[in-house]
């Protein structure tokens, strides 16, 4: 019985059988799962294409409420008397301004018209490497101001680009100003903000 056993042979070890024991994969012995870099790469894309929506839906909601507080302003408080709204502290008052925000600079409208323009196309641009939300939200804000005063010296008298922007908010010891001023000053105050803080519009960290 032995010697039947000797001749045949008996599977009892991996040699026996000529089948080599599992390797494991060697991206799983070593800790990082097979295609784990292809899984990161593409997951940075999604990422700032919500930036880029959350940069638009920003500057859509800025210019929309600075369009029709306008509309408004014209045709139911231009020609009228002021609304007080605190007292003698704040009150709603239509002025046309020719000139930059809160009526600095009458004489260079066409300049700030061609300026708006100019930071309306740096902002687009931009928007294609940005990777972070509080800059969307920020550029959202001047994206949004800038397009509501544009529309103002493009379309509104005397001229093309060299209307007259509607500001009504006017506050006591203060220029008058409009909602698109306002996104254009939080906006680059946001901005300023980062810039300290060392964040880049990509999403970078850098310290100085």
């Amino acid at each position: 019985m032995a010697e039947a056993e000797r001749i045949i042979g008996t599977p009892d070890t991996p040699d026996a059988s000529g089948a080599e024991p599992e390797r494991p994969d060697e991206n799983t012995a070593s800790g990082e799962p097979s295609g784990a870099e292809d899984a990161q790469a593409p997951a940075e894309r999604p990422r700032g294409g919500r930036r880029i929506a959350v940069l638009f839906t920003v500057a859509a909601l800025a210019y929309a409420l600075d369009l029709v507080s306008k509309l408004l302003v014209v045709a139911k408080l231009e020609h009228h008397d002021s609304i007080a709204v605190i007292g003698d502290w704040l009150k709603f008052e239509a002025v046309r301004n020719p000139g930059a925000a809160f009526g600095f600079g009458e004489a260079f409208t066409i300049i700030f018209t061609v300026i708006a323009a100019a930071v309306i196309v740096v902002i687009a641009r931009l928007a294609r490497k940005l990777y972070s939300l509080p800059w969307a939200i920020a550029l959202g804000l001047l994206l949004g101001g800038a397009l509501g005063n544009l529309t103002d010296r493009i379309f509104r008298t005397p001229g093309f680009f060299e209307g007259a922007v509607v500001d009504f908010i006017a506050p006591k010891h203060f220029a008058v100003f409009n909602l698109a001023d306002s996104a254009i000053v939080c906006g680059g105050i946001l901005i300023v903000l980062l810039s300290f803080r060392g964040l880049d519009p990509d999403g970078t960290v850098h310290k100085d």
